[in-house]
């Protein structure tokens, strides 16, 4: 299993055991794989003290689980807390009133108390063990106030824990102390709450060994002179604070905001514009701001004592304000603080963080809703789009407690000193199913360990944002109270427009940056009508609109993220640029806040799904609608609908449209090549000129005013107008449509076209000189049938043509005709609509943007093996790009490698840059700083041809060459071919000389399961159910009835390359036995006869049955003591 939120590694500290021995040691959070040394450190006392333990169940439904680590990272303590008590004293919804009326001079809420349900130690370092566990346990939840446990009347602790906890005392009466003593370990044993006063002249010399351990970020802003005036100049609206603990430990000055530049802090004094989202501020400010913090790290837990002490100091301020620079980590005290979302325009350098006194409020409760609630939350939500859907779905719990179709409701109220300031829905999630087969949740949770009735659906959460630094609380007690152990949430998509799209307002609840979003799982396609009764159930194949996941469950939920404010700009929404920003934001431990995409036609996947436009270009089949349904990049993503025109690198800001300034602290440019309007050559066809007698055969870049009928198609949003206008323009009318170009695009947009309606006698396809021997193809059989389809539907094409003119040479608003020079004499055509495909190049607004700004560029713009260009924050990847001379890698770029996995990279380069959790890498060999990275995943073309053929090309990376040239098996390995591809059944699959599929070419009349196709890509000939040997004997006849036969559906599953790493792991690992040799008698025992060894054998049928819903075509393993199949046998197939 996945475990993510790894606590940072704590500084190493020394515990000693009771015979004096010391281990220095670390804490972490526990991880699934430390359950059998956690076992191993059981005892007598575990099971007396805890009773009988199942660790792994344990640890799935744990708020916060420990492990301490010596230097050889062996497991020595461990600790496992919970939301409510260890034993079954009382329902888990109900503990707070059942100690309320049990124990006296009790404190404990759920905001501040956990239940400890398991401790366990290396041998006499009981003690130490617990007191460090605690000590982090506290530091790692700020709220946390005490640690409780519940144990057996005739049972002690350890002698060693004598003094970690103490007593509890019971109420008069109570009769719980008959079979059950309370121990309470208070917070204040560890971090005792700091003095707070004002800070004097003489504290100086207390804060230079702290201040001397500050970031530089800290000193470099701030000069020791500074610190030392902010300590003299104190008055009423300037302030200095210092917390001390034998000595001084930490300071705070405190300007009031009214003499400051943060007058947009008075929050309760807005007053909004009408023509835009600026807000404009009224009346005398109500905040404070600090100016400085900087605290000791031993004790930066109890930051927020500050807060308590100089709210008194401002009592007629509200709001307490402070600004962080984007690129400095988020520390404790700003973690209770709100964090205003900043415009994409601003050029503020900091982020701006609020916190309001009531937020300091301790008294948060949360309970279910009753019939009294309704005028609260119709208060609380009068303001919310959605207001009507949470007052009904309110209404449908206090009445019914459950929806017309069955399903359970719940709400849940969150109130401070009787006030609502929160609501939340769920229900049941009664899809659990579809969910655990389409998305990777099993990456946060053992599936295994949780009921079906323990899935929760959110359907609505409100809370108001002063206590917003509760949300994680919220969403714990929601757990609790309704008896969840996960809660997922689900975005569908929104085909909205606008130049700015704010993520914030996507999003129908407060607490999704409190979730994680969950990858969604590539799907097999599966042969329903062949595989019949051993089809997979509905719940898994079935069709639904997609969405974007995002979930939560107990050990998350109080698991901080790691907050990135660094602003990061990405231009274009390209494949790369879409793939990068997708790597982001998975990334389940971080929070990038400040992303934003800068594209000319904002977010793709906008669009109803299925829209016929989309065939107008070739499928890189990198992403599709369902692919950005469940991204819901806008979700994350800030988005500026516009063109990059310009460059700022000293200021740091990108020009859009000449217009916006969009700052950045790193610039990441992904806008590819794009079709360009290309230039007619002048020549004067009066005169009969040839191709050869044409000045310049390179293409240039038209710069007059384009023509209304001229098109050039980069991008869907392109298509969607080529396609009106035509609709409108062309359809019902009688001119002819011009293609121009020797692309594969030219193909695929004759075949949408036709498909329109056009009549084929009015489509000229007209081709330029090829610039190699290599056509767009690349397979005459599948050219030949091309053509001849061409042909049949009335089609013109003209070969070795160069655009001369337009009309009569003059600069036009439409293109009434089109010259173009041949080898022979002119071609001259009428024209109603010109396509060109002609030249692709970088835009040449891009261009001027990235010279202008002196990026080096040669033909592209120029970057190293790392993406980087020789400005250290901005980089660059995809078609863009070329790698710098130095590396002398010829014709390689990244338009040779599979954009996705460009974009991905493009990330993990940058993550190391953010994410703390990264181990820094060892400093690579001499040399190898000179090498281009591997790609290794395949090209993918795809799409609809003329004839209305399906078409899909899968290659491996690679300088393009004439694939129908006869290569020797010996060194290029094999080819098979079956149907051919005027019958519309062509199917062609190359191997290398390792027996590895590295090309795979599809051409049929019906459609096929591209997805699965593309899983074929780099498997081994063997794992296809011995492709050479059946092939060679006669038995394939039809790749694609091949490829749709039960035994291949494992291979699409997307575990599959899970089971091939565990089975190279073992091969590498171990001597598996093979087959005996001849000369010897076949061994007795069945399972020795078996062909595949029991230490392979074995992963498979696991990985059978742990995927049985995915795949149940496949016979299940028989039972004990049986002799088992020598493989997983697909049922029905012999």
């Amino acid at each position: 299993m996945f475990s993510f939120f790894l606590v940072a590694v704590c500084k190493m500290t020394t515990i000693t055991s009771s015979r004096g021995n010391t281990e220095v040691v670390s804490a972490r959070r526990t991880e699934s794989h430390d359950v059998s040394d956690i076992i191993g450190l059981f005892n007598y006392f575990t099971e007396a003290v805890f009773g009988r333990i199942d660790v792994m169940y344990l640890l799935e439904k744990s708020n916060l689980a420990l492990t301490l680590c010596n230097e050889k990272n062996e497991v020595i303590g461990h600790a496992a807390f919970l939301d409510y008590p260890n034993w079954n004293v009382t329902d888990q919804s109900d503990w707070e009133s059942f100690l309320r009326e049990n124990y006296i001079n009790n404190k404990c809420t759920p905001l501040n108390t956990l239940f400890m349900h398991l401790f366990v130690a290396k041998e006499d370092y009981a003690a130490g063990c617990s007191q460090e566990i605690f000590r982090r346990a506290f530091i790692t939840v700020p709220e946390l106030h005490f640690i409780l446990l519940f144990i057996p009347a005739d049972e002690n602790l350890e002698p060693d824990m004598g003094n970690v906890f103490e007593k509890m005392m019971t109420a008069p009466g109570s009769v719980v102390d008959k079979n059950f003593t309370l121990l309470v370990c208070p917070r204040h044993w560890y971090h005792p709450q700091l003095y707070i006063r004002k800070a004097r002249l003489e504290d100086y010399e207390d804060l230079m060994p702290i201040w001397t351990r500050q970031s530089e970020t800290l000193k470099e802003t701030y000069s020791e002179y500074f610190r030392a005036d902010l300590l003299e100049c104190q008055d009423e609206e300037n302030q200095a604070v210092v917390c001390e603990k034998d000595g001084a430990v930490a300071e705070l000055p405190l300007d009031d905001v009214g003499n400051k530049d943060f007058r947009a802090s008075a929050v309760p004094l807005l007053e909004t514009e009408q023509t835009g989202f600026h807000p404009v501020y009224r009346g005398a400010s109500n905040a404070f701001c600090i100016s400085l913090f900087f605290i000791d790290k031993k004790h930066e837990s109890r930051s927020l004592d500050f807060l308590h002490y100089v709210f008194k100091l401002f009592p007629d301020k509200d709001f307490c304000v402070i600004l962080v620079p984007h690129h400095v980590p988020e520390f404790h005290l700003i973690q209770s603080f709100v964090r205003v979302v900043p415009s994409c325009t601003s050029k503020l350098g900091h982020e701006l963080y609020v916190f309001h006194r009531a937020g300091l409020l301790k008294s948060l409760n949360v309970r279910k809703a009753t019939t009294n609630d309704i005028l609260g939350v119709e208060t609380l939500i009068k303001t919310l789009s959605l207001n009507e859907s949470i007052l009904n779905d309110l209404k449908i719990f206090t009445v019914a407690r459950r929806d017309p179709d069955g399903t359970p409701v719940q709400a849940f109220i969150a109130e401070v000193l009787d006030q609502i300031v929160g609501i939340s829905v769920i229900r049941d999630e009664m899809d659990i199913e579809y969910i655990r087969s389409h998305y990777n949740i099993e990456d946060f949770i053992h599936f295994n360990h949780h009921q079906q009735e323990e899935h929760g659906h959110l359907y609505h959460f409100v809370l108001n944002p002063i206590f917003c630094h509760y949300t994680k609380h919220f969403l714990k007690e929601i757990l609790r109270l309704a008896h969840k152990s996960s809660l997922y949430y689900p975005i569908y998509p929104q085909y909205v427009e606008g130049t700015f799209q704010n993520p914030c307002a996507h999003s129908l609840t407060s607490a999704l940056h409190y979730m994680v979003p969950v990858r969604p799982r590539r799907q097999i396609v599966y042969p329903l009508e062949e595989l019949g009764i051993n089809a997979p159930s509905e719940q898994v194949s079935k069709d639904q609109l997609s969405y974007s996941l995002n979930h939560v469950n107990r050990k998350l939920v109080l698991a901080s993220k790691v907050s990135i404010n660094t602003r990061i700009v990405v231009v274009g929404a390209s494949d790369v640029g879409i793939s990068f920003l997708e790597t982001l934001i998975f990334c389940p431990h971080l929070k990038f806040n400040n992303l934003t995409l800068i594209s000319i036609h904002g977010l793709p996947g906008k669009d109803l799904q299925g829209s016929e436009h989309r065939r107008f270009l070739i499928n890189s089949h990198c992403f599709n609608d369902e692919d950005y349904a469940q991204m819901s990049l806008c979700s994350w993503v800030n988005v500026v609908v516009g063109k990059m025109t310009g460059i700022n690198r000293a200021a740091k800001y990108v020009v859009v449209s000449k217009e916006k300034e969009i700052p950045y602290d790193y610039l990441v440019l992904c806008t590819g090549q794009k079709y360009q309007v290309v230039s007619p050559t002048g020549a004067d066809i009066s005169k009969l000129p040839t191709n050869t007698e044409v000045l310049s055969k390179r293409p240039h870049i038209y710069t007059g005013k384009v023509p209304s009928n001229h098109f050039t198609l980069n991008d869907d949003q392109d298509c969607l107008k080529a396609m009106h206008w035509l609709k409108e323009n062309v359809v019902n009318s009688e001119g002819n449509v011009i293609v121009y170009g020797n692309t594969i695009d030219i193909y695929t947009t004759v075949e949408t076209l036709l498909s329109l309606g056009i009549d084929g006698s009015r489509i000229h396809l007209v081709q330029p000189p090829l610039s190699s021997n290599v056509t767009c193809l690349n397979n005459n059989e599948i050219e030949s049938a091309v053509q001849e389809a061409l042909s049949k539907a009335g089609v013109s094409v003209y070969y070795d043509s160069i655009l001369a003119q337009w009309n009569e040479g003059d600069d036009p608003d439409l293109i009434t005709c089109a010259a173009f020079t041949t080898n022979r004499k002119p071609l001259k055509l009428q024209c109603s609509a010109f396509f060109s495909f002609a030249y692709r190049t970088v835009d040449y607004e891009t261009f001027k943007a990235i010279n202008d700004a002196c990026l080096v560029f040669d033909g592209r713009l120029v970057i190293d093996n790392e993406f980087r260009t020789n400005d250290v924050s901005i980089r660059a990847a995809g078609p863009l790009t070329k790698y710098s001379r130095r590396y002398c890698v010829g014709e390689w770029t990244h338009s040779n490698f599979n954009s996705k996995e460009v974009g991905c990279e493009l990330a993990a380069s940058m993550l190391n840059l953010f994410d703390p959790t990264r181990q820094p890498f060892s400093k690579p060999p001499e040399g190898t700083d000179r090498f281009i990275p591997i790609y290794k995943s395949c090209i993918i073309k795809g799409g609809v041809l003329p004839g209305g053929y399906n078409y899909l090309h899968i290659s491996k990376p690679e300088i393009p060459a004439c694939s129908d040239l006869e290569l020797a098996p010996c060194d290029h390995g094999m080819e098979i071919i079956t149907g051919e591809a005027r019958h519309g059944n062509y199917f062609r699959m190359r191997t290398n000389k390792h027996g590895m599929v590295e090309s795979i070419t599809c051409f049929s009349k019906e459609p096929f399961p591209v997805s699965n196709y593309i899983c074929l890509y780099g498997q081994h000939e063997r794992l296809l159910n011995d492709l050479y040997y059946r092939w060679n004997e006669g038995q394939i006849t039809d790749l694609y009835s091949y490829f749709r036969e039960p035994w291949s559906m494992a291979i699409y599953h997307d575990r599959f390359i899970d089971l091939k790493k565990e089975l190279r792991q073992i091969l590498m690992s171990e001597q598996v036995p093979g087959l005996p040799p001849a000369a010897e008698p076949p061994p007795e025992d069945p399972e020795e006869q078996s062909p595949c060894p029991p230490p392979l054998r074995e992963p498979v049928l696991r990985y059978l049955r742990r995927h049985r819903y995915h795949l149940p075509m496949y016979a299940p393993a028989r039972t004990a003591g049986a002799a088992p199949p020598p493989t997983a046998v697909p049922a029905g197939r012999e």
